[in-house]
């Protein structure tokens, strides 16, 4: 055991005071007795003002003792109060600097870890952890959704997580493989989905880094922005044509309505009367079909320009019952609202808001669809339902059904199976849907059908 600081320079002083002492022992004018008395006075002094200047380095010593104790325990927060004008006084301040500025570094990383936890949590990403044991070790709120977990994942196994996970999950994680990835889920069309991975050491342990972000809609918002800058630029030589051509047109018009009148004038002939005036109708007749045909193309750029030019959705609290009405006197079809009587007040949790006038002309585009889909006209159904946070509008027909290959371009511009189709029926429906941050999704209907399907944010 080894002693103290202060209980070794005790000890020194003492042995040397001691030893100090032994000349008193060779004056042989005093007894033995007088001579053991002087000395352990003089031992007893030496030790007794010994301790008395020690003092204050004892105090020193006990001071930074308990400072470094609470550093080891990681407390910043308290200072030393030992402040005498020496060396331990020196250090003692040079420990209260110390120990301040750890407080500082201290509440910056705990400031830095709450804004980091605060950012992973609310990331919409699906961020995850794993550990070489293929244990999740840390993982945020859209991880914890996307492996339809009720609680946290956070020690969990991944091969028990993606059992749960949408189908495709279990593959595109088991493989590690960074890119695109296609995902079902169980009430949804096929999404795609980009994984980035990360490899790192973590306490001496392999750990493994996955970012899962859905890719869907930046895809397709991505996809549409590029048809819509195709349709500005074929409508805008379209445009540039089509107005000399107007004009042209109808100075041809006027130039053989007055050739016209003055052979008539100067004709005597009857026979030469009438070839000519069969002449004049069949050129106007060129100039009406041309006319026509010139009106028909406009309508047609027109028509485009609307899908490239479809403005911001004006929300407004939807009145269902008035929005049925309307489409009903236009189209056939019944309605089926799995939530019972719509209450369209605005207190009413059944109540949501969109662009009455977009979402008017969504309905008619789904409706005309399923009208020429070969389906019986009493077999279209309009079908609504209320969730917690979005509402489910689907539009339903007993037709033909669309194959596979119809379905994954039906949503695409300018893709059409009508021989006189535009291609931009569907495609502005989903730039509708879009627009109001929803999503829309094509089905094929068991017995026969197809199934739009259409969910709105409440």
């Amino acid at each position: 055991m080894r002693l103290k600081l202060i209980n070794r320079v005790t000890l020194t002083v003492f042995f040397t005071s001691a030893l100090a002492m032994t000349p008193i022992f060779l004056l042989n004018a005093l007894s033995i007795y007088e001579q053991l008395a002087i000395a352990l006075v003089g031992v007893c002094f030496i030790l007794v003002l010994t301790r008395y200047f020690l003092k204050d380095l004892r105090e020193g010593i006990s001071s930074l003792e308990t400072g470094l104790l609470n550093l080891k325990d990681g407390e910043f927060a308290s200072t030393l109060s030992y402040n005498n004008d020496d060396e331990l006084g020196y250090l003692c301040r040079l420990y209260n600097q110390t120990a301040l500025q750890l407080r500082e570094e201290k509440h910056w990383l705990y400031q830095r870890e709450l804004l980091l936890d605060k950012v992973t949590q609310s990331s919409p990403e699906v961020l995850f952890l794993l550990n070489d044991q293929q244990q999740v070790v840390f993982s945020n709120i859209a991880a914890r959704r996307f492996f339809n977990a009720s609680k946290n994942i956070d020690g969990s196994k991944i091969d028990q997580l993606v059992v749960n996970a949408p189908a495709g999950a279990e593959e595109a994680i088991g493989a590690e493989k960074e890119g695109l990835f296609s995902l079902v889920p169980e009430d949804g069309e096929p999404q795609t989905w980009h994984m980035s991975t990360g490899q790192f050491l973590l306490n001496n342990q392999a750990h493994t880094l996955f970012i899962l972000k859905q890719m869907t809609r930046e895809l397709s918002r991505q996809e549409v922005a590029v048809w819509k800058k195709v349709i500005r630029v074929i409508s805008h030589e379209l445009n540039n044509s089509l107005g000399p051509i107007s004009s042209m047109l109808h100075s041809g018009k006027i130039l053989s309505a007055k050739l016209g009148a003055q052979a008539t004038r100067h004709e005597n002939d009857n026979t030469q009367d009438s070839s000519q005036q069969r002449k004049q109708e069949q050129l106007n007749r060129v100039f009406s079909t041309i006319d026509d045909r010139i009106k028909h193309l406009s309508e047609f750029v027109q028509g485009y320009g609307k899908f490239a030019k479809l403005p911001e959705p004006k929300l407004a609290l939807i009145k269902w019952a008035d929005l049925i009405a309307n489409l009903a006197d236009q189209w056939q079809f019944t309605v089926n609202d799995s939530s019972g009587p719509a209450d369209t007040s605005a207190n009413s949790a059944r109540s949501f808001y969109a662009d009455p006038v977009q979402l008017e002309q969504l309905l008619i585009n789904l409706l005309k669809n399923a009208h020429e889909s070969g389906s019986a006209p009493e077999d279209v159904a309009v079908d609504i339902e209320y969730r917690k946070q979005e509402v489910i509008i689907q539009v339903l027909d007993r037709g033909k059904g669309i194959s596979d290959t119809v379905m994954s371009n039906a949503l695409i511009p300018f893709y059409s199976t009508k021989p006189s189709g535009s291609g931009l029926g569907l495609a502005l429906c989903r730039e509708i849907i879009d627009a109001h941050h929803g999503q829309i999704g094509l089905y094929n209907r068991d017995g026969g059908g197809l199934a739009v399907r259409v969910a709105l944010p409440m």
